[in-house]
């Protein structure tokens, strides 16, 4: 694991503080890598609704039709 050092005003190095207190985290290091992982999370889902927009339409989106992405989602979730 590599090292990154921030510099924070005294306000956010407050709000750090008041957050791993309030939530339970170990460090602020944890902190960060939450945020940090989070940001990684949102940048990726836009990445594929964009994608999703972009596609060309499948077909018909009706009850089966989400019976099936449903189906496929659980399958993916269980996969290691």
């Amino acid at each position: 694991m590599s090292t990154m050092n921030i510099s924070l005003p005294d306000d956010l190095r407050a709000f750090v503080d008041q957050r791993i207190r309030s939530e339970g985290y170990g460090s602020s290091s944890e902190y960060m890598r939450e945020l940090i992982r989070r940001d990684r999370d949102r940048a990726q889902l836009r990445q594929h609704l964009l994608e999703g927009v972009a596609s060309k339409p499948l077909g018909r989106m009706d009850a089966a039709y989400f019976a099936q992405l449903r189906k496929r989602s659980r399958k993916a979730a269980n996969k290691p």
